[in-house]
């Protein structure tokens, strides 16, 4: 069974021209067309009279699940998974740190068709202490079936103690850059699989509507289970 992720920060659906736009994010997803999509900077506000998230999963045709890590009285801020797939079970998992930024994961046990995997969906932080802290707690979550960890790692260091321990559990997985949108450097957002040898395929997501909608570009995996 061959099946699509993708892992997207939206970046408040603002892109670089400064412009706040969502069916430009929508575009982005259409084009994705994937089986599990994970979601960063994902806010509440309203559009076409229903919650940005629920919108989203109206025009896709897909689940969605929510993980704020910011709840403000004018509006939620955080993850999200939009999915083809049932979810059997959901942990949101709060991952903050003293004095920083609030930042928390979705751990999913999802049944795609006959097959049934766990999906770790995060955004992780700023600093790199913060960002040691929780991938140790990120990767003691996971158990021996097929696994999924995506999402906006942060991480500026290829050599860096979080990517090591993560690659220790999971191999080697491609680095692709995917910020900033218009002319990538930088390889913050990840897609990484267990067990080895499922990855078929892994692309950053080019299309011209990519590099206005965002200042990151989706990174997209084919895997074979």
């Amino acid at each position: 069974m061959r099946m699509t992720f993708a892992t997207y920060n939206i970046h408040r659906c603002t892109g670089w021209d400064g412009r706040y736009d969502p069916e430009r994010i929508i575009g982005v997803l259409r084009e994705l067309d994937a089986d599990v999509i994970a979601l960063q900077e994902v806010n509440s506000r309203a559009h076409e009279g229903l919650e940005l998230l629920n919108w989203f999963a109206q025009e896709t045709k897909l689940r969605a699940i929510a993980g704020p890590t910011l709840l403000r009285h004018t509006e939620h801020y955080g993850n999200a998974v939009l999915t083809r797939c049932t979810e059997q079970e959901i942990r949101r998992v709060d991952l903050s740190q003293p004095g920083r930024e609030p930042r928390g994961a979705i751990d999913l046990d999802l049944q795609c068709d006959d097959g049934h995997l766990q999906v770790i969906a995060t955004h992780l932080g700023l600093k790199p202490a913060e960002r040691r802290v929780q991938v140790q707690r990120l990767l003691e979550r996971f158990g021996t079936k097929h696994c999924i960890l995506m999402g906006d790692l942060n991480e500026w260091f290829l050599w860096g103690r979080p990517l090591r321990w993560i690659k220790a559990l999971f191999g080697d997985t491609p680095a692709l850059p995917t910020f900033p949108a218009v002319c990538p450097v930088f390889a913050l957002d990840r897609i990484w699989i267990r067990p080895p040898g499922t990855l078929i395929q892994m692309d950053v997501h080019r299309s011209d509507l990519a590099r206005r909608a965002s200042d990151h570009l989706p990174l997209k995996a084919i895997i074979e289970l």
